[in-house]
């Protein structure tokens, strides 16, 4: 690790297959311990169901309003300022109810890769 401040480019953005745009703020391999990402999920979206193996996640709301499901926990409402923690493996999918995006940092420790991500939204039944 060194350093920096960094400059997030928009046009770095893009749509992963979670469902969501993806903007990378910082994710390196010489900062293993930690990835910053904006997550943006247009209006009337859902997220996939989904788990990252070995990494923790928080989600930081920071516009719009939304319904996050996380594990055994029933669904609840978040808005700007709230904060989400995501055990490692534990399932998560977040759903836009605002007329505007939902837009959230996702901050992982140690750093996500792409290898983490495992979809179960076909493993997981609604109930």
């Amino acid at each position: 690790m060194k350093p920096e401040v960094i400059h997030p480019v928009e046009a770095g953005e893009y749509w992963f297959r979670e469902g969501c745009h993806i903007l990378e703020i910082h994710n390196h391999e010489d900062d293993p311990a930690l990835s910053i990402a904006r997550a943006r999920l247009e209006p009337g979206r859902r997220t996939r169901r989904h788990v990252l193996d070995g990494v923790a996640e928080r989600y930081l709301i920071v516009a719009g309003a939304g319904r996050v499901t996380v594990g055994d926990l029933p669904p609840e409402p978040v808005a700007a300022g709230d904060v989400v923690v995501i055990p490692p493996g534990v399932m998560q999918s977040i759903e836009n109810t605002d007329s505007a995006d939902l837009v959230f940092h996702a901050l992982c420790t140690p750093r996500f890769t792409p290898g983490c991500y495992r979809d179960v939204e076909d493993e997981v039944k609604d109930g």
